[in-house]
């Protein structure tokens, strides 16, 4: 069995502090985003190569992140874009790297932006005994949360209706970035996209091979994120941190109040301020502020500020101001 870790986007929605990271590089407690990702599918032996699919601005990014990790599996592999309106799409860039490496065993694809609580052996297992395109599936329990998604509709654990962003949810189930294909169903990869379908969304797939052949869901409680948005990132953060503060033994904190989900890095320095609900990255500068909701992005000084649900970029210099 191969893996997919998708990690091709740009992450505009996080921009500035995407905008030169990888956003799967972004902490989480004490990993990284896509760690939690690599950790499950390293302790799997049945896995025996994950491909990393990314894209040429950042490959220099993961090929060093690799060189550096604990990980043996992971291979780099790159899609030929440098910028968001070159992206081939999550299905056009599968299909693209299937081909590029001879993927021909089945295959398990996941987001490299997703956190979720389930060990991916887990899915896997479950995957091995229906033998069937599989999606893993979570009620994120509010119908406006689930237009945004692939909503599924299920008898028993069959998926016997695939919607993808529907204006009118019938429910709110709907499918996270984790699939999993057997290896004769490969080939409906290039087949659909020589149909000229969506080559964007992986719903608009999963419900075309859905009205051809049965296709499973492996449903899941607990915890999912899907890190795209600053209020998503913060959101996985409090829950790892679940209401508690983590501050890195090099950072520096005095006459401060940290309140819930605060993250505070190596060589920060926070003095005479009040965080709730911020990421402080490397080397910021924090003076009397009041800061919440907010990522603060490494060697940044901020002093004298008010602060609400903001994203400040690297080496940004922000005084005296409300």
């Amino acid at each position: 069995m191969k893996a997919i870790v998708l990690a091709g986007g740009y992450a505009t929605r996080l921009w500035p502090v995407t905008k030169h990271r990888p956003k799967m590089f972004l902490p989480v407690d004490e990993s990284t985003v896509i760690d939690t990702v690599f950790q499950d599918l390293e302790a799997d032996d049945r896995i025996s190569e994950v491909y990393v699919s990314t894209n040429e601005r950042f490959a220099d990014d993961f090929e060093a992140y690799l060189a550096d990790s604990e990980f043996d599996k992971p291979t780099l592999s790159v899609e030929q874009t440098t910028a968001e309106n070159e992206k081939l799409g999550v299905v056009g860039a599968l299909a693209q790297l299937i081909d590029r490496e001879g993927v021909e065993e089945d295959l398990i694809v996941v987001a490299g932006d997703n956190l979720i609580s389930f060990d991916i052996a887990e899915f896997a297992d479950f995957f091995e005994r229906k033998g069937t395109p599989t999606l893993a599936a979570y009620d994120v329990g509010s119908k406006e949360r689930a237009r945004s998604y692939g909503l599924v509709d299920l008898t028993g654990d069959r998926v016997v209706e695939f919607q993808e962003k529907p204006d009118d949810p019938r429910s709110t189930l709907v499918s996270v970035a984790c699939y999993a294909f057997p290896a004769e169903t490969l080939p409906l990869f290039e087949e659909y996209l020589s149909a000229g379908k969506n080559p964007d969304e992986p719903g608009w797939f999963i419900q075309w091979i859905q009205s051809r052949q049965p296709v499973h869901a492996f449903t899941f409680d607990g915890a999912w994120f899907d890190i795209g948005t600053p209020e998503s990132y913060l959101d996985a953060v409090a829950w790892h941190l679940d209401d508690g503060v983590r501050v890195d033994d090099s950072a520096t904190v005095e006459n401060s109040t940290l309140r819930k989900n605060v993250h505070v890095m190596a060589g920060a320095e926070i003095v005479d301020s009040t965080l709730e609900r911020t990421v402080v990255f490397p080397n910021a500068t924090i003076r009397d502020a009041d800061v919440r909701g907010s990522i603060i992005d490494e060697d940044t000084r901020i002093e004298n500020l008010d602060l609400a649900d903001a994203l400040i970029g690297a080496h940004s210099t922000m005084l005296n101001g409300e």
